[in-house]
């Protein structure tokens, strides 16, 4: 189980509170009844106390005297943080998720800045060991043929190495970020019904050029292939939920 829900009763209640902000059923500025809270969720107060010094770490909310615990704006939180971004893609999920979900559209734009600069610099700076990930990555995917969780983990494991092929430390960063949100977008598309086009040859072409050491190739590959995956987004919105 990801996150903090397989943490016991101290990670469930840190869930069950960031999701209640995050889908807006506490909202910023609103104070927090921590005896409510107590009683819904079946926690120690001191459980419960824990709990919130975590989602204080993340920006999420405060405690000041005579006013309580209360939600701090968005602007406070930490949104690059994992469990953040996580919560927020879970949050998302529903009838409006899709190519128009705003999330998707952030995380589409920011992979199209960073994973072609990367790959650029990777064509450049890689090394035996990053074409090895590569190549793991690319024949898990060709395995991963019925799609689910095996595809999504080869997609990830793929674009994980592509950042640390750059082998620029900020850059590498990044998979925090483009990591969490393409999982979310790998499990829309599989579990949407319907198939995308098969992903293998563009990623393929990414690694060729890498491997060949072509900056320019490899730069324009990844490009081909990030149209690809907002073709696939807009072919899901476009034709609904498959039919029963």
């Amino acid at each position: 189980m990801s996150g903090y829900a397989g943490r016991g009763v101290h990670g469930q209640t840190v869930e069950a509170i960031a999701h209640r902000v995050l889908s807006g059923r506490v909202g910023e500025g609103d104070t927090l009844d921590l005896g409510a809270l107590q009683a819904e969720l079946g926690v120690s107060l001191t459980a419960l106390r824990e709990s919130l010094k975590v989602l204080a770490a993340k920006g999420m909310v405060d405690a000041r005297q005579k006013r309580g615990t209360f939600v701090r704006p968005r602007t406070d939180w930490h949104l690059l943080d994992a469990d953040v971004l996580r919560w927020q893609f879970e949050a998302a999920e529903g009838p409006a998720s899709g190519s128009g979900n705003p999330l998707l559209r952030d995380l589409g734009e920011v992979r199209d800045i960073v994973e072609p600069a990367a790959a650029r610099l990777a064509a450049e700076r890689r090394d035996d060991e990053d074409l090895a990930a590569l190549d793991a990555a690319l024949e898990a995917m060709r395995r991963a043929t019925g799609g689910g969780a095996e595809a999504v983990e080869a997609d990830l494991a793929f674009h994980r190495a592509l950042l640390r092929a750059s082998h620029n430390e900020m850059l590498e960063r990044m998979e925090m970020v483009i990591a969490t949100g393409l999982a979310y977008r790998d499990r829309l598309v599989h579990a949407s019904g319907h198939d995308p086009q098969d992903p293998v040859p563009t990623h393929e072409a990414v690694l060729e050029a890498v491997r060949a050491g072509d900056s320019g190739a490899a730069e324009s590959a990844v490009r081909r292939l990030l149209d690809q995956a907002g073709r696939d987004l807009g072919r899901i919105e476009r034709a609904g939920p498959p039919a029963e």
